[in-house]
C-alpha cells in the first residue's frame, strides 16, 4: 500500500475512497457534532492546513476545509492531530490540551462526547486502513 503524509491531498484523496466503501456500513456516531480544524506546524506546503470533522451524516468523516456552521474550532500541531486522528492515541491529546497546546473554541462538550464514543468494528477497520497508509 502507498504511503502519503497525513492531510496531504493524496491522503485526503485516499482517505475518500475508502470512506466510499465503507458507505453504509459503518454505524452513525452517537453525538452530532461539526468541528473545524487548523493544523499548525505542518511538515509540507506553506502554512496551516484547515480541516474539519463532520458527524451529522452518521459516521465521522474528516475532510480539508472548513465547515460552516461549526459547533466549535479546535487549533492544534499536525503531530498532536496525527496522533489523535490516525494512531487513535487519545492521551496525547489529553497531554497537549493540558499543556495549553490545543485551543478550543465553541461548544467543548460537544468534543468531550466524541471522545468517550466507542468505535464499531467497521470504524475500526476503516481507521485501521488510514494507519497502514499514513507515512
Amino acid at each position: 500500500m502507498a504511503q502519503y503524509a497525513f492531510l496531504s491531498d493524496e491522503w485526503v484523496d485516499e482517505a475518500r475512497k475508502i470512506r466510499q466503501e465503507y458507505e453504509g456500513r459503518a454505524a452513525a456516531m452517537a453525538h452530532q457534532m461539526r468541528m473545524n480544524l487548523v493544523v499548525t506546524d505542518v511538515p509540507f506546503g506553506d502554512g496551516p492546513i484547515d480541516a474539519h470533522l463532520d458527524t451529522t451524516d452518521g459516521p465521522l468523516k474528516l475532510d480539508k476545509g472548513h465547515i460552516d456552521p461549526a459547533d466549535l474550532k479546535v487549533t492544534l500541531e499536525y503531530a498532536t492531530a496525527k496522533a489523535i486522528l490516525v494512531e487513535g492515541n487519545p492521551q496525547v491529546g489529553m497531554q497537549a490540551f493540558m499543556a495549553g497546546k490545543i485551543k478550543v473554541e465553541g461548544d467543548m462538550a460537544k468534543l468531550m462526547m466524541l471522545q468517550g464514543a466507542a468505535p464499531d468494528e467497521n470504524a475500526q477497520e476503516v481507521a485501521q486502513r488510514l494507519r497502514a497508509m499514513t507515512s
